[in-house]
């Protein structure tokens, strides 16, 4: 049994690609779970009840913690630390390995390249709390008490339900007509990872046993472009005009008097003043077959379900 705990965009694909590529019998836990292939299972569980969270993992092989919280900080703070202590119980006591789905909110928001052993300098406290649930289970997994892996990616872009700023200000905009919203420069690079090869690549991890006691930076295509060069391909592929507004820290800062969710998001900010050079070398060196989808590929898929969805 391979159970996947949240019922995300991450977690959907996942199930997707655990059904198709390694057959297995697989587990959907979430608050309000549904199936994502006709043979799953699902539960109904509240991952900050440790009773619960024990009788989700029950039974399983290898557990997938791709659980997702909406971007608010208090919530954030509150229940991350919790969550992540009651599966590494319940995976301690269940004898289930464990592979945990990371970002990289505490690494320095610099232009600094990112690889596996970048120091955890968190900025806000949205970093602070994923620098600490991750070292919660770094030194689980070094004591000995789980075997556990982590894959940790850069922002998300994809099809589906995928929630992330590049989706919400940049693409669906502009995949309407309408025009993008860059937060404070469209001149550095990004580093995006397409949501289908971030499950595919954790479904990898999690059933390759000598990948565990790790950290892996999951896969993402190496062409890095500024926003600038990712509103013009995208409206390209979407046949759109290449429209697009710079949102200056001051309009921000203004909006935040108004609106939590841009409060919430504010820490985040910095990384937009840099190049983002997330490096996932290791990665691809250690799983040479495995296919990176081009940014280019990946909007064009989105392209094609957009028009699907649309008729």
């Amino acid at each position: 049994m391979q159970t996947i705990l949240g019922a995300g965009q991450i977690g959907h694909e996942l199930a997707v690609e655990l059904n198709r590529n390694f057959g297995a019998e697989i587990r959907v836990v979430s608050r309000r779970p549904q199936k994502v292939n006709e043979t799953d299972q699902i539960m109904s569980a509240d991952l900050l009840d440790a009773t619960q969270t024990m009788e989700a993992v029950k039974g399983s092989e290898i557990v997938y913690l791709t659980a997702g919280l909406p971007m608010d900080t208090a919530l954030w703070v509150a229940q991350w630390p919790v969550m992540m202590n009651n599966v590494i119980e319940a995976c301690a006591a269940q004898g289930a390995r464990l592979v945990f789905f990371d970002n990289t909110y505490m690494y320095p928001q610099t232009a600094e390249p990112q690889t596996e052993s970048t120091p955890f300098l968190p900025y806000g406290e949205k970093g602070k709390v994923r620098a600490r649930v991750a070292s919660h289970l770094v030194t689980a997994m070094k004591a000995g008490r789980v075997q556990a892996v982590i894959g940790r990616a850069p922002e998300f872009y994809g099809p589906g339900k995928t929630q992330s700023i590049t989706n919400s200000t940049i693409i669906e905009p502009l995949r309407q007509g309408q025009a993008a919203r860059i937060f404070l420069r469209d001149d550095t690079l990004r580093s995006l990872i397409y949501t289908p090869d971030a499950s595919r690549a954790l479904a990898l991890l999690g059933n390759t046993p000598g990948a565990y006691g790790e950290t892996w930076h999951l896969p993402c295509d190496d062409r890095r472009l500024t926003y600038r060069q990712l509103v013009h391909l995208a409206a390209e592929i979407f046949g759109t005009t290449p429209k697009y507004r710079i949102v200056k820290r001051w309009q921000l800062w203004l909006a935040s008097f108004f609106s939590k969710q841009v409060r919430d998001a504010a820490e985040l900010l910095p990384r937009y003043e840099a190049d983002n050079l997330f490096v996932s070398d290791k990665f691809k060196q250690r799983f040479p077959d495995f296919r990176v989808t081009t940014l280019r590929e990946g909007l064009r898929a989105i392209h094609l379900q957009g028009k699907n969805a649309d008729v």
